[in-house]
């Protein structure tokens, strides 16, 4: 595994050449539709099934901009630890977060805490 800051890079510029229907498709298949339209902040659950269809509806720039977050920490996470342990993260409790999911920081737009919490993940350094 390379340094977290390229990898984090690297995730970031692939998500924008596999355009938002492309990463909410992955994200679907990896984490589930619901929890993909609750980071979002979709009041519907089944929101992301529509936004990765090629005739579906965009998602706001707001939930755009959750989305490539969580594809940002799912990569991170999920290359380090695998897929499994990604979606224990993202569903539990977390001490980088303040005891709150990372869906729940996500859903909130809580950016650098995210990505600071999946470093913390990978690189094994929660000092509390």
């Amino acid at each position: 595994m390379g340094n977290i800051e390229t990898i984090n890079g690297k995730a970031h510029a692939a998500a924008a050449r596999m355009g938002i229907r492309e990463v909410v498709r992955r994200l679907n298949a990896s984490l589930g539709a619901s929890m993909v339209s609750a980071m979002a902040g979709a009041k519907d659950a089944k929101a992301s099934y529509r936004w990765q269809k090629e005739d579906g509806p965009v998602p706001s720039d707001d939930a755009q901009t959750r989305i490539l977050l969580a594809h940002r920490a799912w990569t991170l996470v999920a290359d380090a630890d695998g897929d499994q342990a990604a979606r224990l993260w993202f569903l539990g409790s977390n001490p980088w977060l303040g005891e709150v999911s990372p869906v729940e920081a996500i859903h909130d737009g809580r950016s650098k805490a995210v990505m600071d919490a999946a470093a913390a993940m990978v690189a094994g350094s929660f000092n509390g």
